[in-house]
């Protein structure tokens, strides 16, 4: 039991050396990715106009686009929620996941996450 805890911290203790030489932008990267396994219970809020025109609830991750040969960005994320067709900040029995997707350059957007999720 002992050996194990040992060989444990150890593999911790490399690895915050590891992490702690990185740089800022590989540490955002590296957490970046551990949201992408975990997810996040996110709400995307559209707005035009300065007034908030649709909801999507429940999003685990939002995905930049990318090309398939070429690995450059498109300019449009997406990924998959809940439409909140009422947009009282819930998933309804009667609203339905979907996919959507919204280009960086011209959408007004918040993503954020749901501060009432547990």
């Amino acid at each position: 039991m002992k050996k194990n805890s040992l060989i444990f911290t150890l593999i911790l203790l490399f690895s915050l050396a590891v992490i702690s030489a990185c740089t800022q932008e590989t540490q955002n990267r590296i957490g970046r990715s551990i949201q992408n396994w975990t997810g996040v219970n996110g709400v995307l809020e559209i707005y035009s106009g300065g007034k908030l025109i649709k909801r999507f609830v429940k999003i685990d991750k939002l995905s930049t686009a990318s090309g398939t040969k070429e690995r450059v960005q498109r300019p449009y994320r997406f990924g998959y929620g809940t439409l909140d067709a009422n947009l009282n900040g819930k998933a309804d029995p009667n609203e339905n996941k979907v996919y959507f997707e919204f280009s960086d350059y011209s959408t007004c957007y918040v993503f954020f996450e749901d501060p009432e999720a547990k």
